[in-house]
């Protein structure tokens, strides 16, 4: 089941395309955090969505909010992707214990193996206040990722 709004986020500890481990509660510390859960990495709309995030990267890491993005793709594919976009915001992979992650916040496919395309805003509290689900080839619309991710600032 998905998360609904007003639910507590299930925390994380994932790697990032350097390895390290981030865990998301020690991550937003206190700021408000968008979680993007994207399909597969060098796919096209993910790419699109990734370096248009890496493009706007002002309206989503602020002095009162922070951004992540999130894939069952291993480490090294996550590295590859930040390497060839120029991506410096966390690519973290959620690949072992496979979807762990997606499935806590409900957005794991088990028929393509991977996270649905959806994103969570969730305030400094930890608490969901914002979601949006969509289609495999649906592009994010990142004007409401961020009016969104504003509003909890």
């Amino acid at each position: 089941m998905t998360l609904a709004i007003g639910d507590k986020a299930p925390d994380f500890t994932l790697q990032d395309q350097h390895g390290q481990d981030v865990t998301l509660s020690s991550y937003a510390r206190g700021k408000a955090v968008l979680i993007v859960f994207y399909p597969f990495a060098f796919s096209g709309v993910c790419t699109g969505e990734l370096t248009g995030l890496r493009d706007r990267l002002g309206d989503f890491e602020t002095d009162h909010s922070t951004l992540v993005a999130v894939s069952c793709d291993p480490m090294y594919t996550q590295r590859a992707v930040a390497d060839r976009d120029g991506i410096f915001f966390p690519l973290l992979s959620d690949f072992w214990p496979h979807g762990d992650t997606a499935k806590a916040y409900g957005v794991f496919d088990e028929i393509a193996g991977g996270p649905k395309r959806s994103s969570y805003a969730v305030d400094r509290d930890g608490i969901v206040r914002w979601s949006v689900h969509n289609a495999r080839g649906e592009a994010r619309d990142l004007d409401a990722h961020a009016a969104a991710l504003a509003d909890l600032v």
